[in-house]
């Protein structure tokens, strides 16, 4: 069911503080058209801009991920250089700029090319055991477009990354887990999502909002401008989190041993 945003191909639906967003053009194993582009654009956009929003889930309806981009819909839109996302989104594959909302991803069935580079976009990733990857683009004329040739090597190491993107083969679950593509695997699907929920769950209910924003914003400085940058942030940014709510609260709660409650404030 989608809440807030007029989409067609991707559901959206609130959780508390955690917004699940769904693939849904089962009927073509969620190949992406300009229309799914710009919708899913749309719900990383709310993710993202929305304080009380604090996990974001990605997983494909039906019985697969996603098998890639529809190229008969989106090939033109991408050879006169004219950009899917539309002015109230930003780039699923996060290529866009600042980050500060973890995104969980789920994949089962066909996770094919733009699929595994979502995938490398989000902050965690699960796998149900029939998941199918492929980085097929070369067999088709083309190239990862998506970040796969930026963070594939990063997260797998440069042989291993090199080994799919060259060849285009088939790789399932289990060589993705190893990759560290996935973080964990699960029997099916429906245990990849509940995986997912619980995760985001014990983020958005048990994690102080600004810690969060605060830790994942740092690992991303870190990655995309390097050590240093982000070394250069770590005092300041510890100083203005110790002047809020929730860190008095997290001082308190521990003192108090009890849960903490934070607000996010």
């Amino acid at each position: 069911m989608n809440h807030e945003l007029d989409t067609t191909t991707v559901t959206v639906e609130r959780d508390g503080h955690v917004l699940l967003m769904g693939l849904n053009r089962p009927e073509k194993r969620n190949a992406f058209t300009r229309q799914m582009l710009a919708d899913l654009s749309r719900a990383y956009g709310l993710l993202e801009s929305d304080d009380e929003l604090r996990v974001g889930i990605l997983y494909g309806c039906g019985d697969h991920f996603t098998g890639g981009l529809d190229l008969v819909d989106v090939a033109p839109a991408i050879a006169e250089g004219r950009s899917p996302f539309p002015s109230d989104g930003r780039d699923p594959w996060r290529l866009d700029g600042p980050w500060t909302t973890p995104v969980i991803a789920v994949a089962h069935g066909w996770s094919m090319t733009l699929g595994i580079e979502l995938l490398l976009a989000s902050d965690i990733r699960i796998a149900a055991r029939d998941a199918r990857f492929t980085q097929m683009e070369v067999l088709r004329g083309i190239y990862p477009f998506g970040g796969a040739t930026i963070r594939f090597a990063r997260e797998a190491g440069w042989g291993n990354a090199m080994r799919w993107l060259l060849t285009g083969d088939e790789f399932d679950a289990a060589e993705a887990h190893r990759l560290g593509v996935v973080q964990e695997v699960t029997e099916t699907a429906a245990d990849a999502l509940a995986r997912a929920r619980t995760i985001a769950a014990t983020i958005a209910g048990g994690a102080a909002p600004l810690g969060v924003r605060a830790t994942l914003e740092s690992a991303h400085l870190a990655r995309d401008e390097g050590d240093r940058a982000a070394a250069d942030r770590l005092v300041p940014t510890l100083t203005t989190l110790l002047g809020s709510a929730d860190a008095a609260e997290g001082m308190s709660s521990f003192v108090e041993r009890r849960a903490a409650v934070f607000s996010g404030r």
